[in-house]
């Protein structure tokens, strides 16, 4: 087992990871207007990540099913809204922009802290391989 390649493998996993948890923030932003649509969640997992020297599973980070936020629709007034009913009203979607934005910045931010990993254990076999020289 080579620690750097499973490094490598642990912090593209983490990268992966965070980059799908960001689709589905921008999908959500993107049907904040959309009438009936829900919010989009996913959740993390510890799992298997294939190591860079063969297919056997080192550590690593899983996305696990995309759920779907089941709290209530907004309630809309709008009675000229080709979907609202006889008092008006329509269901809007139950996205928050500002919980979006939030978790925009958080998936960002474990992006890049797994980023900056993949960037040291770089160096680090940089280095490794400048002393196996001499």
């Amino acid at each position: 087992m080579n620690p750097l390649a499973d490094s490598f493998a642990l912090s593209a996993s983490g990268m992966q990871a965070q980059a799908t948890r960001l689709r589905h923030v921008s999908e959500n932003i993107a049907n904040a207007d959309t009438p009936g649509y829900r919010r989009k969640t996913v959740a993390f997992r510890a799992g298997p990540a294939p190591t860079a020297r063969t297919d056997a599973a080192g550590p690593g980070v899983q996305v696990g099913p995309v759920r779907l936020d089941p709290r209530a629709l907004a309630q809309v007034y709008d009675p000229a809204h080709p979907l609202a009913d006889d008092s008006g009203y329509y269901r809007g979607s139950n996205v928050s922009l500002m919980l979006e934005v939030a978790d925009a910045r958080e998936a960002q931010r474990g992006y890049e802290a797994n980023l900056r990993m993949f960037d040291q254990t770089r160096q680090m076999a940089q280095g490794l391989l400048e002393l196996l020289r001499r």
